[in-house]
Formats: structure tokens, sequence, C-alpha cells
């Protein structure tokens, strides 16, 4: 396969080199990626460019030789329980947008050692296009809710962009162990990772040099001081942010193996052991016209910690009016 020199569409203005890939090559994995620009194999304009350097209109892109494009609009062979897998999972879809309710314990992308996962079974939701449709978005493995994707390059841009530029309204609900000072507030604290740490990623606060990270929060009930039920909503994006700022409050979420006190006392929950973190809503402009308000069920392991704890799903508020009122 030779170099490709492309010229950069109109509707590509302004976009970064990097999403500009995700957009039009979007099995080629950001690794994979970076290489090829540490290796000056990505060029602009006959020069050297990096991740986050924007392309404009009429710029001429060197593209390396890579299959990953021809491949990634092959169907993918998948087991008939796979198939049945992904599909019981949509809760809405429409011709840009398909929505997911991802469960606990299930990658949305695969890493080291992980074979199964959501990117790699996209294939099954193809349905009447004949493109299978792509992530805007990811949730941590053992986080379970809202997942969407883009079932064109075109709906997939403008769903990013969405989220990139803080449109899209994501809310969270979780489980916690005691209860905050404060029943309802803004957690301020920037996050930055943790370096020589063994058993994958982990972030801590780092008021020096970390980056901007915020998030709001409402107790929407609690039992005593033994456990509270938690509605976030992130006005940032990092890595574990809601799993860290909840140990601000100290108040870490049930079944968060990564960051809770081993030495906490337990509460006897059926599936303890288990992370309490659910996507529970989003708000978010359709690439197409209108707005995109989706609400997923929770799954088995809080429904059941909720009903132990005598929790009532339905004293919830709208979170978005919610907090759009503690915003002002």
């Amino acid at each position: 396969m030779p170099v490709k020199m492309i010229t950069v569409d109109e509707k590509d203005d302004n976009i970064r080199v990097d999403r500009w890939f995700a957009r039009h090559y979007p099995e080629l994995k950001n690794g994979q990626l970076q290489r090829l620009i540490r290796g000056k194999n990505i060029r602009v304009n006959g020069a050297k460019t990096s991740a986050d350097t924007r392309l404009h209109t009429g710029d001429i892109l060197r593209v390396p030789p890579m299959d990953v494009s021809e491949k990634s609009n092959l169907p993918r062979k998948l087991s008939k329980a796979d198939i049945e897998f992904m599909q019981s999972l949509v809760i809405h879809k429409d011709d840009d947008v398909i929505v997911l309710n991802k469960p606990s314990g299930i990658a949305v992308q695969g890493g080291s050692g992980t074979v199964r996962h959501i990117d790699g079974m996209l294939d099954a939701l193809r349905f009447e296009k004949d493109e299978k449709p792509r992530l805007v978005h990811r949730l941590d493995k053992d986080t379970s809710g809202i997942l969407l994707l883009g079932r064109s390059a075109n709906a997939a841009a403008k769903l990013a962009e969405s989220f990139a530029s803080r449109e899209a309204k994501k809310v969270y609900w979780a489980l916690v162990y005691g209860k905050p000072k404060l029943l309802s507030g803004k957690i301020d604290a920037p996050l930055s990772k943790m370096s020589g740490e063994k058993g994958g990623e982990q972030m801590r606060v780092d008021f020096e040099n970390g980056q901007k990270a915020q998030t709001l929060y409402h107790v929407i009930d609690s039992l005593a001081r033994k456990a509270s039920w938690l509605e976030m909503m992130p006005l940032s994006g990092r890595t574990h942010q809601l799993r860290v700022h909840c140990l601000t409050l100290n108040t870490p979420i049930v079944g968060d193996g990564k960051y809770m006190d081993k030495t906490r006392e337990t509460m006897g929950l059926k599936d303890e052991n288990k992370l309490h973190l659910h996507a529970r809503a989003i708000k978010i402009p359709h690439p197409r016209k209108g707005v995109l308000e989706i609400y997923a069920k929770i799954p088995q392991h809080i429904k059941d910690s909720f009903e132990f704890l005598g929790f009532d799903e339905k004293s919830a508020q709208d979170p978005f009016e919610y907090f759009v009122r503690g915003e002002r």
C-alpha cells in the first residue's frame, strides 16, 4: 500500500491530527499513531507534526502505508452469542447514534491481556448500515452505564466534539461508604498519574502539577453515616476522576479495589467486591438536530445493594435540572 497525500477537506477544518486519524482510521490505536508521529512518518505540508497540531482546509497530510482503513470496513466474524450480547445492550438507536448500557466487567477497548471487549464486537451493531459504529468516548472496565457510538464518521466526529467542548453533560450514580460532611458541592482537585505503580494506571490528587479536575455532587440518600448514594456530574474528563474525587470526601466507592482502603469494614452486601459506579444519564446535542437525553438502568448488583440499604430509585430528581441550578 503506497504513501497517501491527502488534502484536508473543509469538514475537517481545525481538527487535531489525532482526532483526524480517529475519524478516518478508527482501527488505528493511539499507541500506533504516536509511534508513526515520533518516526516522522506522518507529516503536514511536508513538515513534522504532533498529535495536537490543528489541520486546516487545504493542508496536505502525509499518511504512511497502513492496512487498517481497508480492514476496518470488513465485518468481523462474531459468534451468535456475541451478536446477541451486543444487541441486548442497545437502549437507543437512530440513523446517527447508538447508545449502549454497558455492563460492569467488560472493557470498552482492548489492551494487554484483554481479548473480549466492546470495540472488538461493534460489527454486531451495523444493523442496516454498511459500516460499523464508532466509539466516541470510554468508560472504565468496571464502570457500567451509558456508552455512545456514532454510526458514521461525521456523526462520531460531532459527538466527539461535544465531549471535547463539554457540551455533553454526564451524570453518574455511585454507592459509597460513609457520608460526606457537605451534602452537596463542587470537588475541585487536580489529578496526575502516580508513578511506579503496579497493577495498572492509578491517579492521585496533585495540586502542584495535576490537571484540572472538577466534579459536582450531591447526596440523594444515606443510611446514617454507613453508606450514601451519590449523584455526580464531572465537569472534566480525567482518568478515574470520580473514583479519586470520592476519596477526597472520605467516601470511597463500594467495590473500588484499586483505591479503597482494604481494611475498611464491609456492609455485608451481596456483591460488595464489584464497583458500584454507573453512568446513569447523558444530555448531548444530537449530530443532526435537537438534544439527546438518555437514561440507563442500574445493573443488578447495584440494584440489589440499593434494596438491601433501603434506597428507592424513585427518590432521585431530574439530575440535569438539579445540577444546572447548582452551577448558577
